[in-house]
């Protein structure tokens, strides 16, 4: 019996290195593509729900003799709610009641209206500050109105 041991040992053989480098390249890459995966969803949960918003359209209106207002549209392109819980025109702070409405949802372009007397020709500088702290900014010239009509 012991004959029959040394021949099954002597018959077997033990892999090339050729083989062996080849089954270590293929495991680091399933390795690394599995961590890869785990990565990649780890930072699209946290990025998700991040504010992305932005000023699309400025627009002016004359109120007559009622209060001129400004409607801001803001893109929230983000995963959330943006609420906006500051505001303000060339660096003054604006009365949060008169900005209408004070959330920007998800997905949407809303219509943010500010109450505020503007003068014709005047560049004004916007800023939103959101409930995160994080800042919407925006430069517009008011148009020229024409006072004869």
């Amino acid at each position: 019996m012991n004959t029959y041991l040394r021949k099954i040992k002597k018959n077997s053989k033990a892999l090339s290195p050729v083989v062996a480098s080849i089954i270590l390249i293929a495991v680091t890459v399933a390795v690394s593509v599995v961590v890869a995966a785990w990565m990649g969803g780890m930072s699209l949960g946290l990025m998700g729900n991040a504010e992305q918003v932005s000023v699309t359209n400025v627009q002016f209106v004359d109120g007559g003799a009622a209060a001129d207002t400004i409607v801001v549209s803001i893109r929230n392109s983000g995963g959330a709610d943006v609420a906006i819980s500051k505001a303000y025109v060339n660096g003054a702070p604006i009365n949060l009641n008169t900005v209408d409405p004070d959330t920007v949802t998800k997905g949407n372009i809303d219509d943010v209206t500010i109450t505020f007397d503007w003068d014709a020709s005047t560049s004004y500088e916007l800023k939103f500050t959101t409930a995160n702290g994080n800042n919407i900014a925006y430069t517009q010239v008011a148009p020229a109105v024409d006072v004869d009509a």
